[in-house]
C-alpha cells in the first residue's frame, strides 16, 4: 500500500505593500470623515443652542449682499455715463499703440450701444480685430489699421481689403464688414470696397465718429437693413 503524503501547509500570504497602503488610506479617510461628522454635529448643536448668532450672521450676509449690489449698480451707471461721453481726438488716436487703438474702436462701438463689443485682434485673428452686434441686430466685423504717423503713414491698399473680404462674412458671419484707419486709403481700395460691399472708415470719417456722438452706422452708406425690428428701426 502506498502511503499518503501529509498535506502541505501553506503559509498565509502577507498583504502586499500596495494593499497595506490602501488599507491605511481607508482607515485615515474613515478617521477624518468621523472627525468631520463629529465637528459638524457639534457646530449644529451649538448653533441650535445659540440661534441668535446664526440670525446675526444671516442679517450681516444680507446687508453685505445689498451693499455689493448697490456698488455694482453704481459702477454700471458710471460706466454708462463714461461710455456716453466718450470722445477721442485724432491726435489721441495717432499716439496710441495699435492694440490700444483696437480697444478704442471697441469702446466707441460700446458707446454706440453695442454691448457685446469685444476686441479679438491678435495672432491668427483672421482680419477681425473688433466684433460687435449693434442694437438693430447686425453683426459687425472690424479690421483696424493704425498708422503711427497718421495721414503721413503708409496708405491702406486693396490687399488689406481683400483679406477682410475673404474672412469677414464666410468665417466671422459679418453683416457689416469694416476697415478702420487713422491714416489714408488708396483710391483702388475704396473702389474695391464699394464693389464688394465693404465699408471704409478713413481718417476723416474716424474723426467725426470718435469726436461726436453719432453711431458709426449713421456715418456709413449702404449699411444692411436691421436683422430684427427694434425701437430704433
Amino acid at each position: 500500500m502506498t502511503r499518503r503524503r501529509p498535506p502541505v501547509r501553506r503559509r498565509p500570504r502577507r498583504p502586499s505593500k500596495r494593499q497595506q497602503q490602501k488599507d491605511a488610506q481607508l482607515i485615515a479617510f474613515a478617521v477624518v470623515a468621523a472627525a468631520v461628522i463629529g465637528l459638524v454635529v457639534m457646530v449644529v448643536n451649538w448653533l441650535l443652542a445659540h440661534w441668535w448668532v446664526l440670525l446675526i450672521a444671516v442679517v450681516l450676509a444680507v446687508l453685505a449682499g445689498i451693499g455689493w449690489l448697490s456698488n455694482r449698480r453704481q459702477q454700471d451707471r458710471w460706466e454708462a455715463v463714461r461710455a456716453q461721453a466718450l470722445r477721442y481726438g485724432l491726435s489721441q488716436l495717432d499716439a496710441l499703440h495699435h492694440a490700444k487703438f483696437e480697444e478704442a474702436v471697441r469702446d466707441l462701438m460700446r458707446r454706440d450701444g453695442c454691448q457685446d463689443a469685444q476686441r479679438v485682434g491678435g495672432g491668427g485673428d483672421l482680419a477681425a480685430d473688433v466684433k460687435a452686434t449693434d442694437p438693430l441686430g447686425r453683426r459687425w466685423v472690424i479690421q483696424c489699421k493704425h498708422r503711427r504717423n497718421g495721414a503721413r503713414g503708409s496708405a491702406v491698399g486693396t490687399p488689406d481689403l481683400q483679406v477682410l473680404n475673404g474672412t469677414a462674412r464666410p468665417v466671422h458671419g459679418a453683416d457689416v464688414a469694416v476697415i478702420v484707419t487713422n491714416g489714408r486709403v488708396t483710391g483702388p481700395a475704396v473702389d474695391f470696397a464699394k464693389q464688394q460691399r465693404l465699408h471704409v472708415v478713413d481718417r476723416q470719417t474716424l474723426a467725426v465718429w470718435a469726436s461726436g456722438s453719432r453711431p458709426l452706422w449713421e456715418l456709413l452708406r449702404a449699411v444692411p437693413p436691421p436683422r430684427r425690428p427694434t425701437s430704433l428701426s
